[in-house]
């Protein structure tokens, strides 16, 4: 975890935009972060899902993630609700278990969902069900969570910088320069 550590606060260092708010919060980022990407190296599927307000977030990740100027392999990452259009029709535990069965026999290698939005919104019943979820909750504090604020203004800075830590750390690690 040191090392994680350590890189993660160089790799804030380096960035040249005003990232630095980030290092106060790298105690929390960096186990959320390990388990994340440990689990896209032990091959599952990611699943997006995010609440309305940050759709754009979740479409940019599926684009920028397989860009091919990275020349790393092609990665699984989607967003459930184009795989599952009815997505947010799902509000009681059984549907939730009806989905929960559909992914599994889908992802026979595992998958986790990467939920990014805020903690009152009704797809956070799906994605707090799971401890290996990758959670981005904005105005609640949830354990195993990274928490953030919607009424930040430079939230959407915020979020992209986040993705970008997350897509470095990713490559390092694909690459061999960061060991978890």
């Amino acid at each position: 975890m040191q090392q994680l550590l350590k890189w993660t606060l160089d790799t804030i260092r380096e960035e040249e935009s005003c990232f630095s708010w980030m290092e106060e919060y790298r105690y929390e980022w960096a186990p959320l972060v390990k388990s994340a990407v440990s689990q896209v190296v032990e091959g599952k599927t990611i699943l997006i899902v995010t609440d309305d307000s940050r759709k754009w977030f979740g479409r940019y990740i599926v684009n920028a993630v397989n860009d091919m100027g990275k020349q790393r392999p092609l990665l699984p990452f989607y967003q459930l609700a184009d795989n599952f259009p009815h997505l947010h029709t799902i509000l009681g535990t059984a549907e939730i278990q009806l989905l929960e069965d559909m992914l599994e026999i889908s992802y026979p290698n595992g998958y986790y969902i990467w939920y990014i939005g805020r903690g009152d919104h009704p797809l956070t019943k799906l994605s707090y069900r799971n401890q290996d979820n990758f959670l981005w909750v904005l105005d609640e504090e949830v354990q195993n969570s990274f928490a953030l604020r919607s009424a930040d203004p430079l939230l959407d800075i915020k979020l992209l910088q986040l993705y970008k830590l997350f897509d470095a750390t990713l490559s390092a690690v694909l690459f061999g320069d960061l060991d978890l």
